[in-house]
């Protein structure tokens, strides 16, 4: 099924929920109401016609300025051989949305990672807990407006650039 075809299958089942499809892109998607979500992955992962069995990535994105995050969601059929990316937007004061760990088990990492990243709520994961920064961080260093401290629990986070340890470029403070 091609992306338009998926797109309008979902509308069909789910109306207004299913909020727009925008094939301008290289991998066009469908944008989906978050409050709807975790019934809609439901049916695309269980419908026979669709069955998309395997959960490629989950993604965030930032967009202070429409203060808005974006969770980006790949997903594939085996079976049937098509991919359909669909998208999530979100309050950037308080984004949540259903976690879908019950339906494809490796989203538990992914959302793991979002969540540390972009500080997007999974709600109902069964996991829910930073993966790649210490649990006490304070922050979600993704986000466009983030400031990383200047230290943690005494280290350092300043480091020069790699760049300049080669003598590949000269620090603007030698030029």
């Amino acid at each position: 099924m091609t992306t338009k075809e998926i797109f309008e299958k979902l509308k069909e089942k789910f109306g207004d929920d299913i909020i727009r499809l925008d094939e301008s892109v290289k991998d066009p998607f469908v944008v989906v109401n978050p409050q709807k979500w975790l019934e809609i992955a439901k049916y695309l992962h269980d419908d026979p016609d669709l069955y998309f069995d395997f959960l490629m990535s989950i993604a965030g994105v930032d967009y202070p300025d429409e203060n808005l995050i974006r969770v980006v969601y790949h997903l594939w059929s085996y079976k049937h051989r098509h991919m359909l990316v669909v998208k999530v937007e979100l309050n950037r004061e308080n984004p949540v949305v259903d976690s879908i760990d019950s339906i494809w088990a490796n989203a538990n990492w992914l959302e793991r990672e979002t969540y540390d990243l972009f500080g997007v709520v999974f709600k109902g994961s069964r996991n829910l807990k930073r993966l790649l920064m210490p649990e006490d961080w304070e922050g979600h260093p993704m986000r466009k407006d983030y400031e990383e401290p200047k230290e943690y629990h005494g280290i350092s986070t300043e480091r020069e650039n790699p760049v300049y340890l080669f003598h590949l470029v000269k620090p603007p403070e030698e030029e």
